[in-house]
């Protein structure tokens, strides 16, 4: 076998090309993502297991894309579910990720992004209501930071808490875990409305504008996430440059870190032997009920963006 194809195996599975290159500009090599990922596998499993998986591939020489369905070639062993997925119209077979071999034999395949749903197999309530903080153009992650303090202050003037980790890229992801009668249309009514909260607390800093040009230079605080989409997992890495990792911060450190901090270099040394998402994450809580009222009277953003885009579309015909 030739140095390319040189292959170890670890918990029964081949893993192979570990040498290669992860992708350009990632710094790291396959191995490196396979080492992070079983470094790491009692902190990202539970955030994984019994969660329907979308993955970010990498093959060598292309672009990264995202893999919903489970391929053809997939060992048996691997955990599956299927589900109706209505934008492509057809049923999906998810991998399910509970065990470190199917952590393992996914890095192997060169899956860096772990994006798990927010609610369980075959369950319709979900764990938790997501806020994605996304920064405006340019390097501005300390106003993501003075927005997520935004987000927090409207938390605790309804009542809750949350905990807040790097998005892996740029910005930060807000989660607070949610009692499991919850359902998903309550959830994502709720993260519209508190979104609106933290807007109104400082509208400077943060917009809920969901076309971009509508942002002037301001944090999105963007809700979509908690009504039906995936969030990319704690301790994921991202396919960017330096594969930087989706991260737990305490809010007392938001000002002193950065994104750039977490790698899959540098994060598994920086956990030591703690679980810090587990240990930071509050009791799942019931949402307030005016909280789901204020929210089921805000239009849900992306069809408000359609409809705008379209009004705009024909003004520009005009």
């Amino acid at each position: 076998m030739s140095p390319e194809r040189a292959a170890e195996s670890r918990a029964g599975v081949e893993l192979t090309n570990l040498d290669q290159p992860l992708f350009d500009g990632a710094d790291a090599t396959k191995r490196d993502l396979v080492d992070y990922l079983d470094a790491v596998r009692d902190r990202i499993l539970p955030e994984l297991r019994d969660r329907p998986l979308s993955l970010i591939r990498v093959r060598p020489g292309q672009q990264p894309f995202m893999q919903k369905n489970l391929p053809s070639y997939a060992p048996d062993w691997v955990p599956r579910t299927t589900m109706w997925a209505e934008s492509s119209r057809r049923e999906v077979s998810y991998p399910l990720c509970n065990d470190r071999r199917t952590l393992l034999w996914l890095a192997n395949q060169r899956a860096v992004e772990y994006h798990p749903a927010l609610v369980r197999d075959r369950s319709t309530h979900p764990t938790h209501m997501v806020l994605d903080l996304d920064p405006p153009a340019g390097d501005a992650f300390p106003h993501v930071v003075r927005a997520a303090r935004l987000v927090r202050q409207a938390l605790a003037d309804a009542g809750l808490a949350g905990a807040v980790k790097t998005s892996g890229a740029k910005g930060l992801h807000v989660f607070v875990p949610l009692d499991d009668r919850t359902g998903i249309e309550d959830a994502a009514a709720a993260t519209r409305a508190l979104a609106a909260r933290a807007e109104r607390i400082d509208p400077d800093i943060a917009t809920t504008a969901f076309l971009r040009e509508d942002r002037n230079g301001k944090v999105f605080l963007d809700p979509t996430r908690s009504g039906g989409a995936t969030v990319v997992a704690a301790y994921s890495p991202r396919t960017r440059p330096g594969v930087p990792v989706s991260f737990p911060v305490t809010w007392d450190d938001l000002d002193r870190v950065t994104p750039a901090d977490f790698t899959i270099h540098t994060a598994a040394a920086l956990l030591a032997d703690a679980d810090p998402w587990h240990e930071q994450m509050p009791e799942p809580q019931l949402l307030p009920a005016d909280l789901i009222e204020e929210g089921y009277t805000i239009p849900i953003p992306r069809v408000q963006a359609m409809h705008e885009g379209k009004r705009r579309a024909r003004a520009r015909r005009k």
